[in-house]
């Protein structure tokens, strides 16, 4: 075994346990912070394929960027996780049904035969001029145009469910609604002083008093 490919099949064992632990991860930070370490392990694995502007943009734009900001959110949004773990099991089947049925998808296509997974055969036979980041925006936008914008659709909606998130009604007593804080002036409800007399507590002694006995 070469060392190229011990480190892919490391890469991947890590990648398959960052993804398990972001599904199962029970703290939704938690979830997060593996979904990064899955993110940054792909990157890992673009760039031993020598697909660097795909690791790079990897890290970058997702880890850098999207992540970063469901991070914050959800930090923000302080999710009951008992309420939605109600409708987990309710819904388990039909997420184990879709599993398996895109792993058998994915295992069919790269055991048929007309698969040719290495469109340029060897890497090493790659002219020195080549640049990958041409022929991936020529196939973007030519041969995967419409898997593109299905992909583009997909993320709209992430971010319309984000928003839903952050208007939805939450039963958790300490949340505080942002308008009712924006409302609040200086002049009204932020502030009132109220005047109340001084109360002195004296202390009671407890000790007896032996004077009278001496005398």
């Amino acid at each position: 075994m070469t060392f190229q490919l011990a480190l892919f099949y490391f890469i991947a064992a890590v990648i398959l346990f960052g993804a398990l632990k972001t599904v199962t991860a029970k703290n939704p930070v938690h979830a997060s912070l593996y979904l990064v370490l899955t993110f940054c392990m792909s990157a890992m694995m673009w760039l031993l394929m020598q697909a660097e502007f795909l690791g790079i943009t990897l890290v970058v734009v997702y880890v850098g960027a999207v992540m970063v900001l469901f991070l914050f959110v959800v930090m923000m949004l302080n999710i009951d996780v008992e309420e939605m773990r109600k409708g987990f099991w309710r819904n388990a089947p039909a997420a184990f049904t879709v599993g398996v049925l895109m792993a058998l998808v994915l295992i069919a296509v790269l055991l048929a035969p007309d698969t040719n997974l290495s469109v340029y055969g060897d890497m090493k036979t790659i002219p020195a001029d080549y640049s990958n980041v041409r022929d991936l925006g020529k196939q973007l936008y030519t041969t995967y145009l419409l898997q593109f914008e299905l992909a583009a659709v997909l993320l709209v909606l992430g971010m319309v469910a984000a928003i839903a998130l952050v208007h939805r009604k939450s039963t958790n007593e300490k949340y505080i609604n942002p308008a009712d804080q924006v409302k609040v002036n200086a002049a009204e409800g932020r502030l009132r002083m109220v005047k109340m007399a001084a109360e002195v507590q004296v202390p009671k002694n407890t000790q007896p008093d032996n004077t009278e006995n001496q005398a």
